[in-house]
């Protein structure tokens, strides 16, 4: 063993020395006292012969250090000294420890105890048997005191007494590896912890961390900081826990919440902390809040510096002292581009404007070092160019997958290319896109939208017929912005139990806070109806439903569309508070005739004889009508063998007309009527 270079090391090993001298003497007193040396049973433990030549081997074993004076301090603070400061240690208890702590670090003090114990299968020393070695009566009651569950060393985890079932002396005491290793030099964390830790640490430039690092060097011991999506509140912990002087723990409490045994994991959570002289960051809290308050009531009372982060206001039930109570900012879109860059690792093209490409997600530094690292992967994969859908792509891999379970997720794949509107309509499109993307420096940077509680989400109403271009005129802005869609499907949220819809509502927009996407409601107005005059309870409850949404949806921070075939039938509070009112119309001819074109497609068959002028001039449908229309002509030429022609096209608008309970009209079918026929 090498330790002449460890004054840690050589100040641990003279304790255990000194120790090791208490048992040398224990030994020869048991030997002039014992009644029958030659027992003929003597090989069922040790011998006195076996005791002596063990103690004989001082000299080859690992203390060769002198035994130092009980009054000379160590040359440096060792790691045995700090750690009887840090959990209140008195000379007493540390003897105790090292008592205890000896047969982990020889194994000679094995047979040693066993001796002592008269039990070659206890080589432990007992609690009886370290209070003797320490000159103590086993009945002196403050002596006794030190090993009770309340006493620093059982209260901090730093000794562990075993075989509870057995008298009080005759119960076993036991160091635990964690802190053994420490007291070695050994800083890695408890196994136990391994995967209840996250990696979360200080990131430059990320909030101002000198508030709150001030409060915790002057003795703060438990702060709070709320914060929205994509907040910065665990690096803002870290950094201030930093340059407060600590190390920094990183708790999951997601992962707590499914331990089967969480108050363990915060005790030695608690020891971890208190060993390394760290500081807890512990998130989000609201994995905890609701269904484990006694596990925030357990980290809040803990010795350690404790910073909690979540978006659930501060209940006082929580913690019996007040916290310091923050509020975590969001990353601002130039930092966001940097730590992108930072944690990609290689040369970013310049035509690669990732702060752009960035804006629309609201992500926390570590999601953003996720991302970056997630496009990386991809690169490698498709050949080494970084491209803007491997920014796009990365960053919405750190979507959650609640959302998953209450709408339905689409991936966009059309553009605005495809997308046939009116003029005015299609800059209204554009100018949601824009508002998206923006939103943090307009209404976070320049404060555009003061005080009410609201959020930076934005909102807007599509209002037209079906088919009119809605539903994909979303998928195009979540393609622009680079999100995913997520359609809620009201038979996840329309209850007829009063006050579930609310809660189903709430669950949606929780989950999508979590999530950076476009929420589309369709068929909105079965949702957002009017309120109206009471007349009954069905009436009042409808319009406490109505105004739970009014307020639910100023305060989200996302992207929401509200799609309607019945704009009338909205209540006008909506449409004060949403962002954007965009009207889809039914197209014109013009319109009608790229409609015919695009749903057609390039790769049908079509024969000679068709008329698509003469559809778009007479047929008055919408766009989704007649893609409708289009794909029913594909099967019939499909079953025929033969191309799309007039006959097979007249056939698919009769079929449509019979699903809108339309009249076939000679006006409408001209000299294509008699093929009705």
């Amino acid at each position: 063993m090498t330790t002449a270079g460890d004054p840690n090391l050589r100040h641990l090993l003279a304790r255990a020395v000194a120790v090791e001298q208490r048992i040398r003497r224990a030994v020869e007193a048991r030997q002039l006292t014992d009644p029958d040396p030659d027992d003929a049973f003597r090989g069922l433990y040790l011998t006195d012969e076996n005791i002596a030549r063990l103690l004989d081997e001082t000299e080859a074993r690992a203390f060769p250090y002198p035994v130092p004076d009980r009054g000379e301090a160590p040359a440096e603070r060792s790691r045995l000294t700090s750690l009887a400061g840090e959990f209140g240690l008195t000379d007493l208890d540390v003897e105790i420890l090292l008592i205890s702590l000896v047969p982990d670090l020889d194994d000679r003090f094995e047979a040693f105890y066993g001796y002592l114990n008269d039990d070659v299968t206890r080589r432990r020393p007992s609690i009886g048997l370290a209070l003797g070695l320490c000159g103590l009566s086993p009945a002196d009651q403050a002596a006794r005191g030190r090993l009770s569950a309340r006493a620093p060393l059982r209260e901090g985890r730093l000794l562990l007494v075993e075989d509870l079932d057995r008298p009080f002396l005759t119960r076993a005491l036991r160091v635990p590896d964690r802190v053994t290793a420490h007291l070695l030099g050994d800083d890695t964390p408890d196994p136990r912890l391994t995967d209840l830790l996250a990696p979360w640490h200080a990131v430059p430039g990320v909030g101002d961390p000198a508030p709150l690092a001030g409060a915790l060097a002057h003795g703060a011991s438990l702060a709070y900081l709320r914060e929205d999506q994509g907040g910065a509140g665990t690096a803002l912990a870290a950094s201030a826990l930093t340059r407060a002087g600590h190390r920094v723990l990183g708790l999951d409490l997601a992962r707590l919440a499914e331990d089967p045994s969480p108050t363990e994991a915060v005790r030695s959570l608690v020891r971890e902390a208190r060993l390394t002289g760290a500081g807890v960051v512990c998130a989000p809290l609201d994995a905890v809040s609701r269904e484990h308050p006694e596990l925030l009531r357990l980290l809040t009372g803990t010795p350690v510096p404790t910073i909690l982060v979540g978006r659930a206001p501060w209940d006082a039930s929580w913690s019996a002292a007040p916290p310091l109570l923050l509020h975590a900012p969001r990353v601002e879109p130039a930092t966001r581009a940097a730590l992108w860059t930072d944690a990609y690792d290689a040369p970013v093209p310049e035509s690669i404007d990732v702060d752009r490409l960035l804006s629309p997600f609201l992500l926390t530094p570590e999601q953003i070092t996720r991302a970056a690292r997630g496009a990386a992967q991809t690169t490698h994969l498709d050949g080494g160019t970084l491209t803007p859908d491997h920014v796009r792509q990365g960053a919405r891999a750190q979507n959650a997958a609640g959302l998953d379970r209450l709408a339905r997720r689409i991936e966009p794949t059309v553009t605005w290319n495809d997308l046939v509107l009116p003029p005015d309509t299609h800059a209204q499109l554009r100018e949601l896109t824009a508002r998206a993307r923006h939103r943090d420096r307009v209404l976070g940077e320049w404060g555009m939208r003061p005080g009410g509680g609201r959020g930076r989400g934005v909102s807007a109403l599509f209002a037209g017929d079906s088919g009119t271009g809605k539903t994909m005129s979303a998928e195009v802005i979540a393609a622009d912005l680079g999100l995913d869609l997520y359609t809620v499907d009201l038979a996840t949220v329309i209850d007829k139990y009063v006050g579930e819809t609310e809660k189903n509502l709430e669950r949606i927009f929780s989950e999508a806070a979590g999530v950076n996407g476009v929420l589309l409601f369709d068929e909105a107005d079965a949702i957002f109806g009017k309120r109206s005059d009471v007349k009954d309870a069905h009436d009042r409850y409808a319009n406490v439903e109505s105004a739970y949404l009014l307020q639910r949806m100023e305060s989200f921070d996302g992207l929401a569309i509200l799609a309607t075939n019945l704009r009338a039938n909205l209540d006008d509070a909506f449409t004060r508070r949403l962002d954007l009112v965009i009207d889809f119309p039914v197209p014109d001819p013009e319109q009608r005739l790229v409609l015919w074109e695009r749903c057609l497609g390039p790769v049908l068959p079509r024969g000679k004889d068709l008329d698509l002028a003469f559809c778009a001039e007479n047929f008055e449908l919408a766009g989704g009508n007649i893609r409708s229309i289009a794909v029913t002509s594909a099967y019939l030429a499909a079953d025929t063998g033969e191309p799309v022609t007039m006959p097979t096209l007249i056939h698919a608008v009769q079929r449509e007309y019979q699903k809108l309970g339309r009249l076939t009209l000679a006006s409408e079918f001209g000299p294509y009527l008699e093929l009705l026929a």
